[in-house]
């Protein structure tokens, strides 16, 4: 029986890194070095760009139409624990970390709907490059709300 398991022990493995594998070749080079800029430009404590090629950007005052609408669904792209600690009122967690590793993720959500990508906002990578992961993959309905939480709370908009 010991064989029998480590031979299932390794196919598992193997088709694991094969779908890693072959969910990181679905990003172009470029997407993954404006990322990686993106990161560096966080870790500098450097603000995003003021706009991403193909990504619509909204304000707080259009998010926050949208979200009075419920015309949109708001993905929160931040690390675990900030979500739970306070989030946009009924923002799904959405992390751009493990989107990155693995864009297959994505089709976790509907292409027909519309999403709004925040995080904390100007100075974090994680929504602007959510937004470019859906784009590159198909996504039509992604808005990038650069000024992201900070914005949301210091307007007085609602969060849980």
């Amino acid at each position: 029986m010991k064989p029998y398991v480590t031979t299932a022990a390794l196919l598992s493995f193997a088709l694991f890194v094969g779908a890693v594998t072959a969910s990181g070749a679905e990003m172009p080079a470029d997407v993954l070095k404006l990322i990686d800029q993106m990161k560096a430009d966080a870790e500098a404590k450097k603000d995003m760009p003021a706009q991403l090629d193909g990504v619509k950007m909204v304000t707080t005052e259009q998010a926050l139409k949208m979200w009075k609408e419920k015309t949109a669904i708001f993905l929160d792209n931040r690390v675990k624990t900030q979500y739970e600690t306070e989030k946009i009122e009924r923002a799904e967690w959405y992390p751009a970390d493990e989107l990155l590793k693995d864009p297959s993720l994505a089709s976790r959500i509907d292409k027909s709907k519309i999403y709004v990508a925040y995080c904390n906002g100007a100075h974090c990578w994680r929504s602007p490059a959510v937004a470019l992961i859906l784009k590159t993959l198909g996504y039509r309905n992604v808005l990038w709300y650069r000024d992201g939480l900070p914005d949301w709370k210091k307007k007085g908009c609602p969060t849980e």
